[in-house]
């Protein structure tokens, strides 16, 4: 089924295609300039560091629901083992396989495309079985540190989580950006807390797949309007799920992704975050988000960290 008429209307408008160059790579992280980061380093003030990612482990968020997407799977390759004869230092070494996505993580703007194409135009083709992402892997964007703002929709209405079936839309977010008491701007980090996570942590991985509070299609645009660098926020599937509209797939993704160039980061845990914005009364941080630089990845995980 290809995109109706009222999504590609939304593409043109969010659409960042060129905006950097044809040659560019990373999208809205070029946002994030070295006054952008000096700005959001003034915004320590406590030292009070914030982690925001999930454990690996094997009993984790994902439920098979996506092939491939494996759960982290440890297992250790040498226990004190003396490699240079007896009575020599003993090393113990381990070796993960999960899937890239399977936790607390970015997507790369390769993660997914439509019609054929993917970031700043390329052809989705570009993403082979041997070598990944040609173009636009998560390796490309080299460091993400910026000010992160968290949007506490959940609070901002008046809830500890949404509901299953709500789809936050541009006015929820203007809610929450009132109740931080501060504006998005250029650059800015946002992290959309709808307390959905709250049922992973209770250890209800079903229910916190299925449904899912999540991002509107109207949201797009919101973003875009504000030239934010990147968003993540507390669920498994980053908007609304099921969808909206029936049968229109990750729209969300496309829009954010494939046509506006910005990363999406799903499964950080933003309960400990918005307790302390609340006990601060303050909800701007300085954001670390590295990606781990594997070469041609369409995701990455991430142990995100804020510093109040």
């Amino acid at each position: 089924m290809s995109m109706p008429a009222e999504f590609h209307e939304i593409a043109k408008r969010v659409n960042n295609w060129g905006r950097w160059g044809a040659d560019d790579e990373i999208g809205t992280l070029n946002l994030i300039t070295d006054e952008v980061v000096r700005e959001a380093a003034a915004t320590v003030r406590t030292g009070r560091r914030v982690p925001l990612a999930l454990p690996l482990k094997q009993d984790g968020v994902q439920t098979g629901m996506i092939p491939g997407r494996v759960n982290p799977l440890h297992a250790m390759v040498q226990i004190n083992q003396e490699l240079f004869g007896p009575g020599t230092v003993a090393c113990s070494d381990d070796v993960v396989t999960m899937g890239l996505q399977a936790a607390t993580h970015w997507d790369a703007l390769t993660h997914v495309s439509h019609s054929g194409k993917i970031y700043n135009g390329r052809p989705a083709t570009t993403v082979t079985a041997h070598g990944g992402a040609e173009f636009s892997g998560i390796d490309k964007p080299r460091h993400i540190v910026s000010r992160g703002i968290l949007l506490d929709v959940a609070r901002a209405l008046g809830k500890d989580r949404l509901d299953g079936g709500h789809a936050v839309t541009p006015e929820d977010l203007e809610a929450a950006e009132e109740l931080a008491g501060t504006k998005v701007r250029a650059g800015d980090i946002v992290l959309v807390r709808t307390g959905q996570i709250q049922l992973c942590l209770a250890g209800d991985k079903h229910a916190y797949a299925f449904p899912s509070p999540g991002l509107s299609v109207r949201t797009p645009e919101w973003f875009h309007a504000r030239d934010v660098a990147a968003v993540a926020n507390d669920t498994l599937t980053f908007e609304i799920f099921p969808p909206e509209t029936e049968d229109l797939w990750l729209p969300v993704h496309a829009l954010d992704l494939v046509e506006m160039g910005m990363l999406q980061g799903q499964n950080w845990n933003l309960e400990e975050l918005s307790t302390a914005c609340g006990e601060l009364c303050r909800h701007t941080f300085l954001l670390s988000a590295m990606p781990e630089p594997f070469v041609g990845a369409t995701g990455t995980p991430v142990a995100p960290v804020a510093i109040l």
